[in-house]
């Protein structure tokens, strides 16, 4: 037996989320079975077991789109008993079993082997937050590394700054050398947000209102989690030549723009997936984040929780009340 979050659908059609135990010949099919160590709480993971948005696509489900543990069996050469392994995307939590459980069951062409110099507790820290973070990141470098563009030369923007992905996104950018401009709707969190190598934090609201469709000039390049209106006046005032790397959808799905970033300024707008990213992408970003992020600021940007206390805090995400990331035990 081992312990999971459970999510299914009452008589009435209502999703329902709770602690269950269950046995382990209910394991969904896959090549490799892990004994998980540590998995997290993302945005998307409450969304799914708060039932806010229709993120489970088959019920029963176990949620939870990271985890990190070691191989207990596998039937495929390449993962032997005992290899510390994490998996994250591949509709984990969403169309199979994931992570906030004691046991996964998952395909081998999903794993990678973990990091060398992270721990799993160090990897879910990160989780699928800091590994899009640094897909945002890898995405935006290639394409100045393409127009000749250096750190320094400009400010970049983080939105959702103090959120799971905004946090590592501003590490990262800081690390590398470039000016961060950190968007919050938490002024409480600018020291916070300095420690991590924010130059500069404005409120969100300058961005989160219908803005004109050209506006000033600032921004070489941004690492967008918020959508909606934010998204479009951060295309709106990016910089001629530069380049946007849109992640996520915490104000909305909407794109209220309108071309004229785009056809007048030569703005680029990356659409960064991780849920599908193909293997050696994954590789990079994982390899970017375990170079460049070191422990004690992981620590300083994260905190543990219970399997027991994943759906309250899943509640705390959505209401915009988590500073960057939520590690979850699975086992305590």
């Amino acid at each position: 037996m081992f312990r999971a979050l459970w999510i299914e659908k009452t008589e009435a059609g209502q999703q329902a989320c709770r602690l269950a135990e269950l046995p382990e010949s209910s394991l969904p099919s896959g090549d490799v079975t892990v004994q998980v160590a540590y998995s997290t709480l993302n945005y998307k993971d409450a969304l799914a077991i708060t039932g806010r948005a229709p993120v489970v696509r088959q019920f029963p489900m176990v949620p939870g789109i990271d985890l990190a543990g070691t191989v207990l069996s596998s039937d495929d050469a390449r993962w032997q008993p005992g290899q510390a392994v994490l998996v994250n995307g591949w509709g984990l939590g969403e169309v199979h079993w994931g992570g906030l459980a004691q046991r996964a069951r998952v395909r081998a062409d999903w794993l990678l082997p973990l990091p060398a110099g992270l721990t799993a507790w160090d990897a879910m820290a990160l989780g699928t937050a800091g590994y899009t973070a640094a897909l945002c990141v890898l995405a935006l470098e290639a394409h100045w590394a393409a127009q000749g563009v250096q750190p320094g030369s400009g400010d970049v923007l983080v939105t959702g700054a103090a959120g799971g992905v905004g946090s590592v996104a501003v590490a990262l950018l800081a690390r590398a050398g470039h000016r961060v401009v950190a968007s919050t709707g938490r002024p409480q969190e600018q020291a916070y947000l300095r420690s991590l190598g924010a130059a500069e934090v404005i409120d969100r609201a300058q961005l989160a209102a219908a803005g004109k469709p050209l506006q000033k000039e600032r921004w070489i390049g941004v690492v967008d989690a918020v959508g909606s209106h934010t998204l479009a006046n951060a295309c709106a005032s990016t910089r001629y030549g530069g380049a946007v790397a849109a992640c996520g959808l915490a104000q909305g799905m909407d794109f209220p723009a309108t071309v004229a970033p785009f056809i007048l300024r030569g703005v680029t707008l990356y659409g960064i997936d991780s849920v599908m990213a193909p293997q050696p992408r994954r590789q990079a970003a994982w390899a970017r984040l375990a170079r460049d992020l070191e422990p004690a600021m992981l620590q300083a940007m994260s905190r543990t929780i219970g399997l027991g206390e994943a759906p309250a805090a899943a509640a705390q995400v959505l209401a915009g009340q988590v500073r960057g990331r939520l590690v979850v035990d699975v086992n305590a």
